[in-house]
């Protein structure tokens, strides 16, 4: 029997999930998955509406009727909202606060949870989230838990943004960094916790392409990767 690939990545914001996940899809042929963007994209729908982001039941019903779709590409990505690329509009500092409060409501998460799981099917995926490795897929043959140090996670995601054309600063990034922490540790439903079988890598001083081989040599190690060359599509296992 065969199965798709799924490789979970989990961990904190600013702990290089994106890129890593990206690369790795890249690297494996692969699918990557951003499980984050579907819930930014729900929050832009929110917002969009006037909704304040802790009206739970507005926000329950806005969400519910919102068409979210992602497209995928190997490991490229574009979200639509309502038939609406939204892929840019999802990224503002506005959605990202907005996202985390959304998150935390239980219909939302239902919904979004069974969209991240159709986006495996028939396909091996890299996803990378807060709880891909707990709650979306608590069976995949190999999760990873991304950390770095808060200073050096403010440091990337100001970098990033910067990249983007987002103007912030230091402090900025490292005050929304760290309410973002508070809140999705606190979340009482898919809180941001290691599954007890992931792999824990602290990526402070190590580059994207690092952390890469590292969890290339992970799914060789565990029998998941026939090849490590880019040619060839890894992304069938025997099981």
């Amino acid at each position: 029997m065969t199965e798709p690939l799924v490789i979970a990545i989990d961990g904190p914001a600013g702990a290089g999930k994106s890129t890593v996940a990206q690369k790795l899809a890249e690297r494996l042929g692969l699918t990557y998955v951003d499980s984050g963007a579907t819930y930014r994209v729900a929050a832009l729908k929110v917002l969009g509406l006037g909704i304040r982001p802790d009206d739970v039941t507005a926000v329950a019903g806005a969400v519910a009727n919102a068409d979210i779709r992602i497209a995928t590409d190997g490991p490229l990505s574009r979200v639509f909202l309502d038939g609406a690329d939204a892929s840019e509009k999802i990224r503002s500092a506005e959605v990202t606060v907005a996202a985390a409060q959304v998150s935390r409501l239980s219909s939302v998460r239902e919904k979004l949870i069974a969209l991240q799981r159709r986006l495996a099917s028939g396909r091996g995926v890299v996803m990378e989230g807060r709880d891909i490795g707990t709650v979306v897929f608590p069976e995949a043959p190999l999760k990873i838990f991304l950390e770095a140090a808060p200073e050096e996670r403010a440091r990337r995601r100001l970098e990033q943004d910067r990249k983007e054309g987002r103007a912030r600063t230091l402090e900025q990034t490292a005050y929304e960094i760290a309410q973002r922490d508070q809140l999705d540790a606190a979340r009482k439903i898919s809180p941001l916790v290691a599954a007890p079988d992931a792999v824990a890598i602290d990526s402070t001083h190590l580059t994207a392409e690092e952390v890469v081989e590292h969890i290339v040599k992970l799914a060789k190690e565990r029998g998941l990767v026939r090849t490590s060359t880019r040619s060839e599509n890894p992304a069938i296992r025997n099981s």
